[in-house]
C-alpha cells in the first residue's frame, strides 16, 4: 500500500546554460593569459575553469535528463543523474586541487618568472565573469545537489581569481614571484574540502544511506505510538535524489483492523506521520500492513 505524489524536479537549466557560457569564455581568456604570463596561479585557475566548464556542461545535461519521464525500466526516470554527475564534478575538482598543491610546492622551490601585469589583467577578467555566474546561479543554488555543486564551483573560481589578483599585486610591488605559487596552493586548499563534501553527499545517496536529518529511531517511535500499531520492522529510508526521500516499512496492526475496515485509515495516519512530524518530510512512503500472524510467513524480519 503506498501513496503517489508528483515530484517534478527543479532543474534551472536556463541558469546553468548562462553560467556555462560565461565560464567557457573566461576559460579561453585564462588559457591565453597563462600562456602569456607563465603564471601557475592562472594556469591552475584555468584548469579549474576547464573542470568547471565541463562540470557545468554535465550539470546542464543532468538537468535535461532528470526531466525525462519514468518508464517501466527506469521507475524513477533519470532523477539520480544529478547525483552521479555532481559526484563526477567533485572527483575532477579533487584531482585538480591535489595537482595544484603539488605543483605549487615545486614552484616555491624553483620559482619561474611571472608577468604581474598580464596576471592582474586576466585575474580581473576572471573575477568579473565569476561574479556574473554567481549572480545567475545564486537563486537556484539550494534546489538540488547538482545546482549546489555548480554554484560551489563558480564560488571557488571567484576565490581563485581573487588569489590571482592578490599574487599579481604582490609580484608587481615586491618582485616576490613565489606569491604566484602560494596563490595556486591557496586555490587548491579552497577546492579540496568542498570537493570532498560533495563526494561524501553523493556517495551517501548512492549507498542509500538514511537522509540527513531523518532519525529512524524517532520515526519508529512515532509509528509505534499510533493506536492499533503492534510492531514495526523492515524500516528503511533512502534518497533517490535531492528533495526526494523515500521510506518503506512493515507495520503490524491489531487483527481487528483487518476485520472492521480500519486498515485504510491506519495507512492515512502512517503516511501523515512521516510526512508531517520530522525535519525531513517524507511524502513518498510505502507501508505493508500486516496482522500479527503474518510474521510466521516471512523468511526473516529485519530492523
Amino acid at each position: 500500500m503506498s501513496g503517489e505524489h508528483d515530484h517534478g524536479p527543479q532543474t534551472h537549466r536556463g541558469r546553468l546554460a548562462v553560467a556555462f557560457g560565461i565560464t567557457a569564455s573566461i576559460l579561453v581568456a585564462e588559457v591565453v593569459g597563462a600562456l602569456v604570463t607563465g603564471s601557475l596561479a592562472l594556469l591552475v585557475d584555468a584548469a579549474h575553469m576547464l573542470t568547471d566548464a565541463s562540470g557545468l556542461l554535465m550539470a546542464l545535461v543532468a538537468a535535461s535528463l532528470v526531466l525525462r519521464p519514468a518508464t517501466a525500466r527506469r521507475t524513477w526516470g533519470w532523477r539520480r543523474a544529478e547525483v552521479l554527475i555532481a559526484g563526477a564534478q567533485a572527483a575532477i575538482l579533487l584531482g585538480v586541487g591535489i595537482y595544484a598543491f603539488v605543483e605549487g610546492v615545486q614552484r616555491l622551490l624553483t620559482p619561474p618568472e611571472v608577468s604581474s601585469t598580464g596576471l592582474l589583467t586576466f585575474g580581473i577578467i576572471g573575477l568579473l565573469g565569476n561574479i556574473a555566474s554567481i549572480a545567475v546561479l545564486s537563486a537556484g543554488r539550494g534546489a538540488n545537489l547538482n545546482m549546489r555543486a555548480a554554484f560551489l564551483e563558480v564560488v571557488n573560481d571567484a576565490l581563485g581569481s581573487v588569489a590571482v589578483i592578490v599574487s599579481a599585486v604582490v609580484i608587481a610591488t615586491t618582485g616576490w614571484t613565489r606569491a604566484d605559487a602560494l596563490a595556486g596552493m591557496l586555490i587548491s586548499v579552497l577546492i579540496v574540502p568542498r570537493a570532498i563534501k560533495i563526494l561524501r553527499e553523493a556517495g551517501n545517496v548512492l549507498l542509500e544511506a538514511t537522509p540527513t536529518g531523518l532519525d529512524l529511531d524517532n520515526v519508529r517511535g512515532h509509528i509505534l505510538a499510533l493506536s492499533h500499531v503492534r510492531g514495526v520492522h523492515d524500516l528503511h529510508a533512502s534518497q533517490i535524489a535531492t528533495g526526494l526521500p523515500v521510506l518503506t516499512a512493515h507495520v503490524v496492526l491489531d487483527d481487528s483492523c483487518f476485520h472492521d475496515g480500519h486498515a485504510p485509515q491506519m495507512l492515512d495516519e502512517l503516511q501523515a506521520c512521516v510526512a508531517e512530524h520530522f525535519d525531513v518530510s517524507v511524502e513518498h512512503s510505502t507501508f505493508q500492513l500486516e496482522p500479527a500472524t503474518h510474521n510466521r510467513h516471512e523468511p526473516g524480519a529485519h530492523r
